[in-house]
């Protein structure tokens, strides 16, 4: 029998006598705190999310179906050991015995009468084709006037929740943006441009060994980064059992403890290791007598095809044929390049080729296994069974050991597949197995990750900058001696390194006006640091925005303009101008003082000179600066999903709206109203992203916040934004969100007698 306690925070920590029964609880109390959380995410796997949040979940859900990720989650089930198989199937029988009474919890699903038994039965009976979405599907979108319900849960369902959460992570689509600037600009532009995806990357993670802290033994470390939701995407949990007893941040709806763990004598943490190990392949395609064909390199073959029919909350269903060739399922088609041949019309696609789906193996076997773990050798074996995502790791035990490694598969193939999409029906782009062993270092001394060109180097082909990893590993080094407690200095820290260029250009003007002298004069000022009420923050990143929308509209960027406009909407963000100009402006402003690099006519340094000019006396002229602070522009925005229609709620007022002009609105399409002013900047340690040039609100951040303390487990730190509940009004819903928006840190409480029982009836 399983027992449920919590600490003051409201984080669940569970008994149960075997890990079977611990997963069955960590699946029910998931339910009660996470109820609507997961139901999304599972609509999301499935592809059946815009039958409660409506039109604008059309463009994943086609995603989803199309890329085949209910389906490759079913392979991989049945492609499990029969232990780890299990041991999902229990969580996922925990999830459907606590969903009752989790949906009954939250105002989302109880928005009028509660139905369970006729919504559950109409969902379960609804099947698609075969090979499809199967009884995971859903019909009449679960809605009436009664509210909403929800959906029964599948023993695959955690893996293509898993799936869905990381099949963007290897940035497949910045392979369009890499042809497209080849192609336009020449092969050489393609690495001022170079940045790890949309939001750019932000993970931090460091160790640092016994002879560097207060204990003498290790400290770990860190922060992931990733799209702020609301509830958060990291649920912090306890897992224990007579085999173990684990604390660490799980992922609603996915068993285990998979990335940030602390089992008392071992801990571990990952970042993204930026690798490339999905491939697009430029596809032909025609319609033949028996469906569909592809040509590849043995000429034409018959493809997969049928259609699904995508239902959309107020709105008619939407059809959705979902092609696969032999390399893999078709999630872009190209309409304007087609002709007529004497078999009828050929036309071009794009398909996806990706490990799990090829070898049929997320990697859940590792998950059991790093709970079992005791040791770094045991984190180790664990995690050569890591498939997806490819992360790099870092592990540290009482007994001294340590870690430092990447984990998970990258197939070994031709070069050219890693930089653009390649032809299907050229040879030489098959797959050849996979890279192994996996790149590994010996740790001598403070070892640092932050998704810069380091260990994963050789898998990969863009990294994150150099800054975060920099900065981190200089702070570390400047102090003999480290504690838990002192760590939270490292995450909070808002040093912009990045900032250089563009205060060198600025500074090397002349023939300025007064009012841009004295705005100029403030930016030379400012110490660099991206502090929440810091004035000199505020004018500079005006400035750079500024600065960002001139140069993505400069003349030698012209032809890069618009590739967004014909792609699926879930690949635009890789593909839009003004975000790619904006996390490359280091690169950009540089160019022109490159030996013997020219490669954007047009953009010498004069050029550059001229357009910084011009951005520094437009923001003088307006004179909208004063008293104005960088937490007053950059507010979070956090996502959350609401049925459709969507509970409104008001707005935050924003001084400065998503154009940089003061007095705008403050909210950002897509995602919640804003809220708290934020200190940090992409590049900072402390990474709030925003969209210089397009938005100073941050809808990327910290995640989560860990200390793991290998002296005293009871001594590590840890916190989320928001809360420990996703239930808007519980005690435990936003709770930590003022310490999380000031950088503290709540403490990992081991001791059961400072825990409180609490029991449900199911």
């Amino acid at each position: 029998m399983s027992r449920l306690y919590r600490d003051a925070w409201g984080i669940p920590h569970l008994r149960a006598s075997d890990p079977y029964e611990l997963a069955f609880a960590q699946g029910r109390v998931t339910a009660l705190d996470r109820a609507w959380q997961i139901e999304v995410e599972r609509r999301r796997a499935t592809g059946t999310s815009a039958a409660i949040l409506g039109p604008d979940a059309v463009a994943w859900d086609r995603f989803a179906r199309q890329a085949r990720l209910a389906d490759t989650a079913e392979r991989c089930l049945h492609a499990l050991d029969d232990d780890t198989a299990r041991w999902v199937s229990a969580y996922v029988d925990g999830v459907n015995a606590g969903l009752p009474q989790g949906a009954r919890r939250a105002p989302e699903f109880t928005a009028g009468q509660y139905e369970t038994a006729r919504h559950e039965a109409a969902e379960h009976d609804v099947t698609g084709p075969a090979g499809g979405l199967g009884a995971g599907g859903v019909g009449a979108a679960g809605l009436s006037a009664g509210g909403l319900a929800p959906g029964r849960w599948e023993p695959w369902t955690p893996m293509a929740i898993w799936l869905s959460h990381h099949i963007l992570f290897a940035h497949f689509p910045a392979k369009l943006w890499r042809e497209a600037v080849a192609e336009r600009l020449g092969p050489d532009a393609v690495a001022l441009f170079a940045a790890d995806g949309p939001g750019t990357g932000g993970s931090n993670g460091w160790l640092v060994p016994g002879d560097r802290t207060a204990t003498g033994a290790a400290l770990i470390a860190g922060d992931p980064h990733r799209f702020i939701e609301d509830p958060g995407f990291y649920q912090q949990i306890r897992l224990a059992c007579p085999e173990f007893d684990v604390v660490g941040l799980a992922v609603p709806g996915v068993p285990g403890i998979a990335h940030f763990g602390h089992a008392g004598s071992v801990a571990w943490a990952i970042t993204n290791a930026m690798a490339d190990y999905q491939d697009l392949y430029r596809e032909r395609l025609r319609r033949g007598d028996g469906g569909v064909e592809a040509l590849g390199p043995d000429g034409w073959r018959p493809c997969t095809a049928h259609v699904e029919v995508v239902e959309v909350a107020g709105e008619a269903p939407v059809e959705i044929e979902v092609v696969e060739t032999a390399r893999g399922p078709v999630v872009m088609a190209d309409a304007r390049v087609a002709w007529e041949t004497g078999h009828g019309r050929v036309w071009e696609a794009m398909s996806l080729r990706y490990p799990p789906r090829v070898r049929r193996d997320l990697g859940f076997a590792a998950l059991p296994a790093l709970l079992r773990a005791t040791t770094v050798a045991d984190v180790d074996r664990a995690l050569d069974r890591w498939a997806e995502p490819v992360n790099v790791v870092l592990a540290a035990d009482t007994a001294g050991g340590l870690l430092h490694r990447v984990a998970g598969v990258v197939p070994a193939r031709h070069p050219d597949n890693a930089l653009r999409a390649v032809p299907a029906w050229e040879p030489g782009h098959e797959w050849r197995d996979r890279q192994a062993p996996m790149p590994r270092r010996p740790v001598r001394g403070i070892t640092v990750m932050a998704n810069e060109r380091g260990i994963a180097a050789p898998l990969g082909v863009e990294f994150a900058p150099p800054h975060r990893a920099d900065r981190i590993r200089r702070l570390l080094d400047g102090t003999p001696r480290w504690s838990a407690g002192d760590m939270a200095a490292v995450h909070t820290d808002t040093l912009l390194p990045g900032a250089g260029p563009l205060l060198d250009l600025l500074d090397g003007l002349d023939g300025l006006s007064p009012e841009a002298v004295r705005l100029r004069g403030r930016l030379s000022a400012w110490d660099r640091r991206m502090d929440a009420d810091s004035t000199g923050a505020a004018a500079y990143a005006v400035v750079r925005a500024e600065v960002v929308r001139r140069l993505a509209a400069h003349p030698a960027l012209a032809s890069l303009a618009g590739l967004d406009a014909g792609a699926p909407e879930v690949f635009r963000p890789w593909l839009a101008l003004t975000p790619r100009v904006a996390y490359a402006l280091e690169s950009l402003l540089t160019t022109g003082v490159l030996p013997g690099l020219d490669v954007l006519p047009g953009l010498d340094r004069a050029a550059l000179a001229e357009l910084a000019r011009a951005a520094l006396e437009d923001v003088a002229a307006r004179d909208e600066l004063t008293g104005v602070r960088w937490g007053d522009l950059h507010r979070l925005a956090p996502w959350r999903a609401l049925p459709s229609p969507a509970v409104s709620s008001p707005a935050i007022s924003s001084p400065v709206d998503n154009a940089g002009s003061v007095d705008g609105p403050g909210s950002v399409d897509g995602v919640a109203p804003v809220e708290a002013g934020l200190p940090g900047d992409h590049d900072c340690v402390l990474s709030t992203s925003s969209v210089p040039g397009v938005t100073h609100h941050c809808a990327r951040g910290p995640a989560a916040r860990y200390v793991w303390d290998l002296a005293r487990r009871d001594g590590s730190l840890w916190i989320v934004p928001f809360g420990a509940s996703g239930v808007p009004g519980d005690p435990h819903w936003r709770d930590q969100h003022p310490l999380w928006l000031r950088g503290a840190l709540v403490p990992v409480i081991t001791d059961w007698d400072l825990l409180t029982e609490e029991r449900h009836d199911l």
